[in-house]
């Protein structure tokens, strides 16, 4: 008998999980398109089918609830952030043309037309369009818009942070202001779409513990992120955590302390709000796992 219903427990689960990554190849399918309706802003190489993959995976396996129709605007918003990122860390060449990138994405998040020189700005008019269909978007439009903005200072930040430190002008900069930073790794923005497109009625009373949630998860996968990614970033020139420190093991220390931070708030969360803070923390734990042994992007 206790086989039996170990058998059966296993085909549910197993089931679970076949229902979720379907969720994920409709993701995936749509992501696809993307890639293929904007071929000036996703080069081949880093904008992979197995990029696409990922994301759509993250995003079902942390909100598996929601149908694929309901997670096509998350998935979308993850794309733009790595585009951004993209743009930003590998193609930009002067301080004039992030400035001039941070305006235009500012410009298009508050509902400017995108001009024809800009696919990065097309691809956010297209997904801004969308969003604004949302019946939260009247409320928490402009919460939307700060986390762009967020998103898009640190960014610029982050670029400049790196360039000085490269040119030997000024030191890099402290674990803690690095932290400070991280909306570089466009995590919250994304949340607070995903809120706004699925959220429920009382969504917008609770947004700002919302995003004080996300942003203790964003914090902590920051340093997940560069712990898994130090090799790579090294390759490309990019900023980590661990060049900040004398060891790695104070990054490793850092992170055990963010995790807690975050669980702890995550639990005051579910008391209220147990389906956004079950969404993050899958979310943390998901990619915590996933970056045990790859990473998102292609290769370069």
């Amino acid at each position: 008998m206790a086989a039996d219903v170990r058998a059966v427990d296993e085909l549910r689960e197993a089931a679970e999980h076949g229902r979720i990554c379907a969720l994920a190849a409709h993701g995936q399918r749509d992501l696809q398109r993307c890639l293929a309706a904007h071929p000036a802003l996703f080069a081949a190489g880093p904008f992979d089918a197995a990029l696409a993959s990922s994301v759509a995976l993250a995003i079902a396996f942390s909100a598996p609830e929601c149908d694929a129709a309901e997670l096509r605007l998350t998935n979308r918003a993850v794309l733009w952030g790595f585009a951004l990122d993209w743009q930003v860390d590998h193609l930009a060449t002067s301080a004039a043309e992030v400035d001039q990138l941070v305006r235009r994405q500012l410009a298009v998040a508050a509902g400017a037309p995108a001009t024809a020189n800009d696919p990065l700005g097309r691809f956010l008019a297209e997904f801004r369009a969308d969003l604004a269909a949302a019946p939260a978007f009247a409320t928490l439009g402009g919460a939307w818009r700060e986390a762009v903005r967020r998103t898009l200072e640190a960014m610029r930040r982050e670029w400049h942070w790196r360039t000085a430190g490269r040119d030997g002008l000024l030191p890099l900069p402290s674990l803690a202001d690095y932290l400070a930073n991280a909306d570089n790794l466009a995590c919250t923005v994304v949340n607070v779409g995903h809120w706004i497109s699925t959220g429920d009625p009382d969504t917008p009373d609770r947004l700002d513990r919302l995003v004080a949630a996300s942003d203790a998860v964003q914090r902590a996968l920051r340093l997940v992120n560069d712990l898994a990614t130090y090799k790579r970033d090294l390759r490309w020139g990019d900023l980590n955590a661990i060049l900040l420190v004398e060891d790695r093991a104070v990054v490793e220390r850092e992170l055990t302390g963010l995790l807690a931070r975050a669980t702890e708030l995550l639990d005051e969360l579910r008391v209220d709000c147990p389906r956004e803070a079950a969404y993050l923390t899958r979310q943390l734990g998901y990619t915590s796992g996933f970056y045990r042994s790859t990473d998102f992007w292609g290769v370069a």
